[in-house]
């Protein structure tokens, strides 16, 4: 049987082994080189994890901008039509009308080229204009420019008689009424038609104050009774009238008197209306 000295002496040495065994595994595990695959695993994983965190994070937010615009759009087209439903619509040209006798569906056509139709007629196509009628349209204006106020008449009419007593004898206007005898003009029967289509006046006398007829005989009489007549040729004559104002009876004898010296000296006064 072993002593117990070379016991202890066997148990010290294996204890010693195992020691040195353990010292070598660990230094052998320590220079042992790194599990690249491993760590590249979880890199990647990383990097994945970081990235579809940025698309999902860029996801909202395109998502987000959207949703911003589709807002902004509906707060435009909200305004729009707000703002389409406060503003009068403009009406179709058939449903437009003109004022006066012209909202009736009838024509009115002013004097000197100034044209005023309704819609229907203006879409309506042109009739060509006859030699005559442009003669007839070329001779009213001519005679337009000879005065704002206008007395068609008829040499022989006691109307227009009345109506020419009234402007001319009565009251004192610069410039001077033009008379126009149509009985005696060329012209005298167009012009009559053609004033007819443009005032409704049918019949003489037809006295126009810068191309709008104001009346006829009776109306000069009404006017003048009334006093309203110098009031009503300003108004339509405006700047064109330079004076308006009732002759007194001094002012008639002088008139009388330089008109005798005229007819001495040879002078005749002048023909209106005719060409």
């Amino acid at each position: 049987m072993p002593s117990t000295r070379r016991i202890k002496v066997f148990g010290l040495l294996v204890f010693i082994s195992v020691i040195a065994v353990l010292f070598y595994k660990d230094s052998l595990r320590q220079e042992r080189p790194r599990d690249l695959r491993t760590a590249g695993d979880f890199y990647s994983k990383t990097v994945n994890a970081l990235q579809k965190d940025l698309k999902k994070g860029a996801a909202e937010d395109d998502t987000e901008v959207k949703a911003r615009l589709q807002r902004l759009q509906d707060a435009a087209k909200q305004a729009k039509e707000r703002a389409n439903s406060k503003s009068p619509k403009p009406d179709s040209p058939s449903a437009i009308e003109g004022v006066g006798s012209a909202a009736d569906g009838t024509r009115e056509r002013g004097f000197a080229g100034r044209k005023k139709m309704t819609a229907r007629e203006a879409q309506a196509p042109l009739k060509e204009e006859t030699k005559e009628e442009h003669e007839v349209e070329v001779e009213l204006n001519s005679i337009l420019k000879k005065s704002p106020i206008i007395i068609f008449s008829k040499s022989y009419c006691p109307h227009s008689k009345q109506a020419k007593d009234i402007l001319l004898e009565k009251y004192l206007f610069d410039p001077a009424p033009f008379v126009v005898e149509l009985d005696k003009h060329e012209l005298g029967a167009q012009l009559q038609a053609k004033l007819a289509e443009l005032t409704k006046r049918k019949t003489v006398p037809n006295v126009l104050v810068n191309g709008i007829s104001i009346g006829g005989g009776d109306d000069m009489v009404e006017m003048d009774e009334k006093g309203t007549l110098i009031e009503q040729i300003k108004k339509f004559g405006q700047k064109k009238i330079l004076e308006a104002q009732k002759r007194t009876e001094e002012k008639k004898e002088d008139e009388k008197r330089k008109s005798v010296k005229k007819e001495k000296s040879g002078s005749q006064a002048p023909i209106h209306g005719l060409r």
